[in-house]
Order: structure tokens, then sequence, then C-alpha cells
């Protein structure tokens, strides 16, 4: 799913799109229908917001995979006719992709296909390997070639070096080799494969749409097809899909549950349902938590839209206060720009966010956001709403500081470029130009999903962006990999 070089990032302008962590990717898949290809498309538009630079479609029709894979939206790579008459199959995968910085390579777009003695596979992937690098690096001095640079077609070559008697023998192998965090879709001639890794990172769900049965990273994407959820996949669950129904597996020794504690916060869709919670509750409960450990006099409560609507909505339930939007998001503004002067590139972020000056004006305001990054953003919309006319501007953030990266399938900058990691919450303050900032304690993050507060002995969710508890080995990186993404890099585009 990422890219797997071991060359640094090429430096890029900062962008208004930097300063949030990213999801790398979602994945779809779906067995049992005439339809298959159809299905995943709309599954895979509703998972959008986890990958919004490439998306491919793998299809399987009881002879030939079909495959379909390009660079943009869902909307712009499957809106014609002549490509969905092609994905003829009754069973299909799909995937989104975000890259990180430097280019988007259409051999890097996922799904990925490979021949083998026992017939075709296509995989997708969404999660990072750790160690990826390392067992590219051996699979290269036994002879194989590498056609991408995503640390997902090491499992490729995994399964092709395997000496199990089956596929699912085989991919099996192939994952007791790796290590990281991941959630992916394999789609055979003889059925389509989940898994999810030990760990339970990344989701994957389970769904039911007639005879046919899903596997998709959120459950938003079985609203848009009317399909029924399921179940969540287990961590270190396998599950096979085929004409038999649903067979579950678990060959891998059970380790500690480490969800992903940001896909509350940010990552999945509000109307998503993930791990058994809502995601759209989660959010109003970690704002009101918030309200009670950082409330302020104020006036009014205003969130950065959209992502910090649901807390702002906790925020002002709790503390009493009005809840209004005074700030407005422009959804018509793709990822790119072009910025000629300075003077053009200081409008960046006018283009998303507009200040509502009839809520703001005269006013002590509270914005709530999901979570501070560079801080770049956050300063300008800071400095927005003071020009709106507020008489104060106090910042409430629904999660804890992020003071370290996510080796895990996020793209986040290098530490050393997080605010939080070279500020004190006071020195934030002052950087973004705020009369006061808080965010909600790691405690308080606990307590608003349900549980008393973090146990440093057992902790309930994977939290490493915040706490430095990484769950999972970082091979690569104490091998001496690069620490900007260790395998999140696209690869050097040529001089």
């Amino acid at each position: 799913m990422i890219t797997t070089h071991p060359f640094h990032l090429p430096e890029t302008p900062e962008t208004e799109d930097d300063d949030h962590l990213r999801e790398e990717c979602a994945i779809f898949g779906i067995y049992g229908t005439q339809d298959a290809a159809a299905h995943t498309a709309l599954g895979l538009h509703a998972l959008q917001h986890r990958g919004q630079e490439a998306s491919g479609i793998v299809a399987f029709d009881g002879k030939r995979f079909n495959a379909h894979r390009g660079l943009g939206h869902v909307s712009e790579i499957f809106v014609s006719p002549n490509v969905m008459a092609r994905l003829e199959g009754h069973a299909a995968i799909g995937h989104n992709r975000y890259a990180t910085t430097g280019e988007t390579l259409l051999r890097n777009v996922q799904p990925l296909f490979a021949d083998f003695e026992f017939g075709g596979l296509a995989i997708g992937h969404n999660g990072n390997l750790t160690n990826a690098l390392k067992l590219r690096r051996q699979l290269v001095k036994r002879g194989c070639l590498f056609q991408s640079t995503t640390d997902t077609e090491v499992i490729i070559h995994l399964i092709a070096t395997s000496q199990g008697a089956t596929v699912l023998d085989r991919l099996i192998d192939a994952l007791r080799q790796v290590e990281g965090a991941y959630s992916l879709v394999a789609l055979t001639g003889h059925g389509l494969i989940g898994v999810r890794d030990p760990n339970g990172v990344r989701p994957l769900v389970l769904g039911k749409l007639g005879d046919a049965h899903i596997l998709a990273s959120e459950t938003c994407a079985f609203d848009i097809i009317g399909a029924e959820f399921v179940r969540d996949i287990e961590p270190g669950e396998i599950v096979v899909l085929n004409g038999d129904g649903v067979t579950s597996h678990r060959p891998f020794p059970p380790g500690r549950k480490r969800f992903c504690v940001f896909e509350y916060i940010y990552f999945a869709r509000p109307d998503s349902n993930v791990e058994g919670q809502s995601v759209y509750e989660a959010r109003k409960n970690i704002g009101m938590e918030l309200a009670r450990e950082s409330h302020v006099d104020a006036d009014v409560i205003v969130p950065v839209p959209d992502s910090g609507v649901p807390a702002a909505i906790g925020y002002a339930a709790e503390s009493g206060l009005p809840f209004e939007l005074g700030i407005i998001r422009n959804h018509y503004v793709g990822r790119t720009f072009i910025q000629p002067t300075d003077q053009i590139r200081h409008y960046d972020v006018k283009r998303k966010h507009n200040a509502n000056r009839m809520q703001i004006e005269g006013k002590r305001v509270v914005l709530v956001d999901d979570s501070i990054v560079r801080g770049t953003t956050s300063k300008k919309i800071v400095e927005m709403v003071r020009n709106a006319g507020a008489t104060e501007v106090h910042m409430r953030i629904a999660s804890p500081p992020t003071t370290n990266a996510c080796f895990y399938g996020v793209d986040t900058p290098q530490k050393e470029k997080l605010l939080a990691h070279n500020y004190d919450i006071e020195g934030m303050a002052k950087v973004i130009g705020v009369d006061s900032l808080a965010f909600i304690s790691i405690d308080g993050l606990y307590r608003a999903m349900g549980l008393p507060a973090r146990n440093d002995a057992m902790p309930q969710y994977c939290d490493a962006c915040f706490t430095g508890d990484y769950p999972i080995s970082l091979t690569d990186f104490d091998d001496g990999g690069d620490p900007a993404q260790l395998s999140l890099l696209t690869e050097q585009p040529a001089a």
C-alpha cells in the first residue's frame, strides 16, 4: 500500500492539506454478485476520504482477472461505462490510495496482481509493514524482481517463495514473516480473502448483501449499497469468502489489541461504526470530556469544519455555550492548487475556509478542532477569526498533543516538524496566536471512549502518536531506515 524506497523524500511546499494526519488507503471486496465491480466502485466512493490520489479495481469472472487502475478520484476513474463493462465478474476487490509527499505512480496503484503457479492473485493493503525494507533486501538477494515500490509487493514475493500447499497456507506463511499494522483483501480464483493483523491496528469489517459477502475498511461502504453490517474482523483473523459462505481461520497467536484511536478522532467517517462504537458519538463524547477538562469563559463554540464539528457539538452541549458555524468550508476545493506567487500562497487557507462574520464579530470564540500537526493551518484560521472581529480566540483540541510520527499506515510529518514536539502548550499557543490553548488529556480521551483511564501496563488503543508507545516493532527504523516514515516513501522523481 505504501511505497518502500530507501531514499529521502524530496522537499515540497507545505499546503493546508499537509497540516492534517492522513489515513493512507481504503480497501473493499465483494464475493457472490454479478455486479461485483459496480458495487466495489460504489464502496470505494464511500471510502474516498481514506485515499484520494489513486484507485483500482480487480474483478474475477470465473476465467479471467479484469483490472482497471487510475490516478484521481473514484468518480473520475470509474465513470466510463466502457471501463465498468470490462470489469466483469462475480467477485472483485478495490483500493483507494493516499500517496505521501512525492509522485503518485500508476505502477504503485493497487490492487496489485501477480500470476502464480496456482493461478492469479490480486491484493490490496491498508497499513504499513515496519520490516518491509529488511524483507525487500532479502528477497532481492534471492533473485526477486520488484515492479513497484510498495510494501504490499513484499507480501506478493513472500507468497511466491513460500512452500505452502495452498494459497491460504502461502499467505499465512508470508504474513508470519511481516511486522506492522495491516488489513488486506486478496482475490484468487477460489475466493476472496480478508486479513487483519494480530494487534488489530487498522479496521476491517464484514457485511452481507443478499447472498454476497463483503469486506470493507468502514461500515459506511455498506450503507451506500444497502448492505448489512455483520461484524468486525477480529485481530489476527483470516476470513475466506467463497461459494461455501464465510470461513474463519486464526493461524496467528493472539496479540494485544491496539486499535488506532485516531480512527475515532479523525480518520473514519462520522457515520461509520468501528469496533462496536459510533464514530459520531465517540467524537461528541470527546468534545464533552474536553469541555469538562478545559472550560473557558466565552460566548460561542465554533468548529473548524468539517472534522471538528462533532467534538464542537459535544463541547457546546457540556459547556452550555451556543454552537455556531462561525467558519464555512468550501467543499469544492481539490488537494492541488497552483500557487505562483507568495501573495497567492498567502490566501491558500481561504480557498477552503471562510469566517462567518455575523457569528464571530464582537464575541469570545472557542475554536474546536480534531488535532494540531504542524500548526500552519491553525495559525491561519486563528488569524482569519480575529480579522472577522473576534475579541478573544481560544482553541480546544479533541486529541492529545501529537508529539510522535506514526509508522503504521498514517502519513505524518517527521517528528521534528510536529508543533507539539518542539513546543509546550504555552509555546504552541503563542505560535498559533490564541488567547488560550488546551488539548484533551490522554486519560480524558480514554474516558471519552468508555474506559476509566489509560492503563499504561495494558493500553486499549494504539496511541503512539501521542505517547510514543509503539506496540509493534519498528525494525526498519532500528536498522537505520529513514525516520521520515520508514517505508512510507515514494520513489524519487527523475532528475
